[in-house]
């Protein structure tokens, strides 16, 4: 496939037929990286915005509208009569399919046990992945990108069911002092789970830093929130950069698309199975860092493998995104463990920022730099990849460790005392115990 190729034609199935519509081939085509960089953009927006409201107004509130947003803005997005509809309605569907993937992992961390939370997280990752290896058989069958945009979308209002199925976090009403709620919420998942809340779990003491509203400083005020936030920001951006990276060269590397696209998915299944069998035996940090590095020394190596040996480069290759993919799925648990419930879906959004940041360069960094040349991409995600492995090795382990309450809690991780994190009085009810 020539350089010329690479950087003026469209480059995925959705992409092409977007370019048909819109008229978006030769001098236009830069226009095409624009509709991927508009969606993470959105995604930034709703990291700063409905973060934020989740933490101050509820975790299912936020959910329930952002699973609306998405729905009715994909289907606007899917009928744009131009090009300037279609970027605004795309971005809003970028801001609401933040707030739809943010809360409903909070709630998932937060609404388990820490025994069952490792597990509970993984799964939710290992439905992002059925869902890349559905998504080819979706593009096959139904030959038109609005088709495909519909078919993505529509299943976003029936979420909206989750209301009178999926409580609010017990954690957060404890936070903005509902105690008499989030009790009733426990007994009954108690009841359903045939057991009992003790009598004893009635008295509930919320500090007030608890309640406090969360703010962008909160995160950085302190030296191990502060330390935590920056490698948490770049390991999200790397993470961005490399995945969809390698997910977008798919389309630039010849081959068929399809069969491709499904392989790609299919490999990360094992992520998820190496990371339970890792995270509770290693701890966090370890499989973290050498997912990293693994995702790293492989983009590099391909870079320069002959293309004689296809078979090879294949399978280094395979690697690198199962490294990759590995280090996407470990940087969500880690960042929900490491930040204090009054801060944590803020915190979750505004680290994963950097990875709407990442995923906006990542379409022009990946065609832009493939038009010089084409293995040039690749040494750029190396080496995001290795120093990132390297950094998260300063966070503080968080095996075994209750979830922190407070930003005193995060203070002490990694100290002899951080076993003690959150923890109060076994007469009284905290989100500590939940």
């Amino acid at each position: 496939r020539s350089e010329n190729q690479s950087s003026n034609q469209p480059n995925t199935l959705s992409e092409r037929f977007q370019a048909r519509k819109f008229d978006l081939v030769c001098g236009n085509a830069w226009m095409l990286d624009l509709t991927q960089a508009i969606l993470n953009l959105g995604f930034l927006a709703g990291a700063f915005t409905l973060g934020y409201a989740a933490d101050r107004y509820g975790r299912l509130v936020i959910y329930l509208i952002s699973c609306f947003g998405v729905g009715v803005t994909g289907v606007v997005v899917a009928f744009a009569p131009n090009f300037p509809v279609f970027v605004v309605f795309r971005f809003l569907q970028g801001v609401f399919g933040k707030g739809t993937w943010m809360t409903c992992y909070v709630i998932v961390t937060e609404i388990v046990g820490s025994k069952q939370r490792r597990i509970v997280g993984i799964v939710v990752q290992m439905f992002f992945t059925l869902g890349i290896i559905i998504l080819p058989g979706i593009a096959y069958f139904i030959p038109n990108w609005q088709g495909i945009q519909l078919a993505i979308t529509l299943p976003s209002f029936l979420f909206l069911l989750y209301y009178w199925v999926v409580p609010e976090s017990p954690r957060w009403l404890i936070t903005r002092k509902k105690g008499d709620k989030a009790l009733k919420i426990l007994r009954s998942i108690a009841k359903c789970n045939g057991k009992y809340l003790s009598p004893n779990y009635s008295e509930i003491t919320v500090t007030d830093e608890e309640v406090s509203n969360p703010s962008f400083l909160d995160l950085v005020r302190t030296p191990q929130m502060r330390k935590c936030t920056l490698i948490l920001m770049f390991a999200w951006f790397t993470s961005a950069v490399v995945y969809q990276g390698l997910v977008m060269r798919l389309g630039i590397i010849g081959g068929n698309l399809y069969i491709d696209f499904f392989i790609s998915g299919v490999v990360e299944l094992p992520a998820a199975l190496l990371i339970l069998l890792t995270i509770e035996r290693f701890g966090r940090r370890l499989p973290f860092a050498g997912s990293n590095i693994v995702a790293g020394v492989a983009c590099l190596v391909t870079a320069f493998l002959p293309e004689g040996i296809p078979w090879l480069r294949t399978t280094v290759a395979t690697l690198g995104r199962l490294g990759i993919t590995m280090a996407f799925e470990i940087v969500y648990l880690v960042n929900s463990e490491l930040y204090p419930t009054t801060l944590r879906n803020f915190g979750v959004s505004l680290c994963s920022g950097l990875c709407d940041f990442g995923g906006i360069i990542a379409p022009f960094l990946l065609f832009r730099l493939a038009a010089i040349w084409l293995e040039l991409p690749l040494i750029i995600f190396g080496v995001l990849a290795s120093v990132c492995g390297g950094l998260v090795m300063l966070l503080p382990e968080t095996k075994g460790i209750a979830l922190p309450e407070t930003v005193d809690d995060v203070e002490k991780l990694g100290s002899p005392y951080s076993y003690k994190c959150g923890r109060k009085k076994k007469t009284q009810v905290s989100s500590s115990h939940l």
